[in-house]
């Protein structure tokens, strides 16, 4: 199994927060993002692990220094992270073609190390993480499941979607090779039409829907969890999520 962490992005939306650094490097504890996720994989015996880096790279290739053996994760610049996160994937493309079962992160995800151990030991093939405890509205990218299948996965839904279980998807997959393989055809497909702004969850949704059946999710409403793209997620994390995880 490899592991893919999408850590190319900006944070503008964070401000000052950042301090002009990549969102993966905010610090929670003496901790980085990047270096607990980098941890918990390897924790779990993943050591294929490769970082998708753009803004600040160098900071980024500075702080895998600090890792032990920091060789064996391997960066790959996306150039044009000022685009959507798809040109993100896309970069990671070999890693999705290597025909191993691929795990893919957000890097701005602080979250309980038994997260990342329910996706690394799940029976799902296919497996998104879902948490129904979550706040409505624009900003969360859901997951809608209806007679056991995902039926839409996106922040808009649209009006009148039927659903018996709704969720928020932690930012967290895990793709089997040949679907591994599938998500970097349809990010080819993406590049290749101009549609380079688009979010690379889009990519994902387009695998969903053609294919439900192939697709399944674990649960893990009450694992403590954030994503950081705001301020005051930046407080919350180090206030509310922090002393609840294990870490």
């Amino acid at each position: 199994m490899q592991a893919i962490i999408l850590a190319a992005g900006v944070g503008e939306r964070l401000g000052a927060a950042t301090a002009g650094k990549p969102k993966s490097l905010l610090e929670m504890g003496d901790t980085s993002l990047l270096l607990r996720h980098c941890r918990a994989l390897r924790a779990l015996g993943i050591d294929m692990i490769h970082v998708v880096t753009g803004f600040s790279a160098d900071l980024i290739d500075a702080e895998i220094a600090t890792l032990p053996d920091p060789a064996r994760i391997h960066r790959m610049i996306n150039k044009d992270f000022r685009l959507g996160s798809v040109i993100s994937l896309w970069t990671a493309r070999d890693v999705l073609r290597s025909g191993e079962p691929v795990i893919l992160m957000d890097a701005d995800v602080l979250c309980d190390t038994r997260i990342l151990a329910r996706l690394a030991g799940t029976s799902v093939a296919n497996c998104f993480l879902l948490d129904r405890d979550f706040d409505p509205g624009d900003e969360p990218v859901k997951l809608c499941v209806r007679d056991g299948q995902i039926v839409e996965f996106r922040k808009q839904l649209a009006a009148g979607l039927e659903c018996d279980l709704q969720g928020e998807s932690v930012g967290f997959f895990r793709f089997a090779p040949a679907m591994a393989a599938a998500l970097a055809a349809r990010c080819e497909e993406y590049v290749s039409q101009g549609l380079v702004r688009e979010p690379y969850e889009e990519a994902i949704r387009d695998l969903v829907l053609g294919a439900p059946a192939e697709f399944g999710y674990e649960d893990i409403t009450g694992l403590p969890w954030i994503e950081i793209d705001f301020p005051g997620d930046v407080a919350r994390a180090r206030d509310e999520i922090l002393p609840r995880i294990s870490a």
